[in-house]
């Protein structure tokens, strides 16, 4: 699952004791491990070995430099959607003809940097998408590769805010749609359209709704070959399940036992998208309590970190385990699970100090008790953490840091108030 352990009742990140590092770096901090990065790679590109594929690590999931070059080291490409995020990929040595580069927005201006940075696929969601694209790269004379996204009216029985494969979603095209796409645009010789793209949504935790989804595909693309089109690749994306949970999410292999069959001899090029599959686990937030406030039938932990740190819980309901990182004497470690009751827990809300009611880490969360001054470890935030953290209420944004083994380094400074107004006139 990751590299965060209690030895002697204190959590360690690897070999390196947290509380020690919190008291080095300060809190609100994120803390990667190097270990639990390349152990959920390598188990994603063993799984899925028999198809070669592509693995493109998903930017917005975790964008540190230098998350990206580890990645890059391991031989990933990288899943980008932004302007920002192809500049990130290259900044980070990664491999350009590797990116494939999604986004129902993309500007003409990305459009022309990601061709000149020489971003090896764009995946295409509308009909005027393509036309801008076509035009944009025949304006620079250079010829690009393209893939369709499709729908596949597939429901992967997530959030509704991160499901992505419905018919009625911003994203992409439905099945029937699609053919009359390659009808329109299959023989552009500007952008060549020579794939299929999907992303269904995520976190996705079982098989059936990949298994469903591909099926789809390979029934368009061998439709769309019997019509003379030449479909070379299929991206699958991503939305692998990860263990915010113990054992809530399948292992890369489950995936791979159920996908690999439908893909092997279809005489494609594959690429996927990870992100939370392999970023989730390798991250926790550290965070300081400040103060402790019963109210009515409520006990409220206010820590410093708080929703402009990690957004997830307020936007979308997301669920992390909360625990101190010193036990008390004779503790056992957790379980992290929502059910987890400690002998002598208390029920808290784990809150930060922004103007807003949303603003938690935790609610009706069963803890041993703690007093100002301890130190609590957010579990699963490697993905979708840090990317989303706002200055919202003047607070400057958290540091990262990446362990590795027994050594750790800064790889984000925390930010200053002089930061807070960088650009401003």
């Amino acid at each position: 699952m990751d590299h965060f352990e209690y030895r002697s009742q204190r959590l360690f990140g690897e070999n390196v004791d947290l509380g020690v590092l919190a008291q080095e770096v300060g809190t609100p901090t994120y803390v990667y491990s190097t270990a639990t990065l390349r152990h959920h790679y390598r188990a994603l590109a063993e799984a899925f070995a028999p198809v070669r594929p592509t693995i493109c690590f998903s930017v917005k999931s975790l964008a540190n430099l230098s998350v990206l070059r580890l990645m890059a080291r391991m031989g990933a490409g990288f899943d980008v959607v932004s302007g920002g995020e192809v500049f990130r990929a290259g900044r980070a040595g990664g491999d350009m003809a590797k990116v494939v580069y999604a986004g129902v927005g993309k500007t003409e201006r990305e459009m022309t940097e990601a061709i000149e940075a020489g971003v090896g696929t764009f995946n295409v969601e509308s009909e005027q998408e393509f036309e801008t694209l076509a035009a944009v790269a025949r304006s620079t004379g250079k010829t690009v590769r393209a893939a369709l996204r499709v729908n596949p009216d597939v429901d992967p029985k997530t959030h509704k805010y991160t499901t992505t494969g419905k018919k009625e979603t911003k994203f992409g095209v439905d099945l029937e749609r699609a053919e009359r796409f390659f009808g329109a645009y299959g023989s552009n010789p500007s952008a060549r359209l020579t794939g299929i793209h999907l992303h269904i949504g995520s976190p996705v935790n079982t098989t059936e709704p990949y298994v469903a989804a591909i099926t789809k595909a390979l029934t368009l693309i061998e439709r769309l070959r019997g019509s003379g089109y030449t479909i070379e690749s299929l991206n699958i994306g991503g939305g692998f399940g990860a263990d915010y949970q113990t054992n809530q999410a399948p292992p890369a292999k489950t995936y791979a036992d159920a996908i690999v069959p439908l893909l092997r001899g279809a005489g494609l090029e594959v690429f996927m998208e990870p992100g939370r599959h392999i970023a989730c686990n390798a991250g926790v937030l550290l965070t300081r309590v400040q103060y402790l406030k019963a109210a009515g039938e409520k006990t409220f932990v206010i820590v410093d970190a708080a929703m402009t740190d990690l957004i997830r819980p307020a936007l979308y309901g997301g669920w992390h385990f909360a625990y101190p990182a010193r036990l008390a004497a004779g503790a056992e470690p957790p379980r992290r699970a929502k059910d987890y009751a400690p002998p002598g827990a208390v029920k808290v809300d784990i809150v930060g100090g922004v103007c807003e009611s949303a603003d938690f880490l935790a609610t009706d969360r069963l803890m041993p008790p703690v007093k100002r001054g301890d130190l609590v470890a957010i579990f699963s935030a490697g993905a979708y953490g840090f990317v989303m953290a706002s200055q919202y209420n003047g607070r400057p944004r958290s540091a990262e840091v990446l362990i590795d083994r027994d050594a750790y380094r800064v790889v984000r400074r925390r930010e200053t108030y002089e930061d807070l107004i960088v650009g401003e006139d």
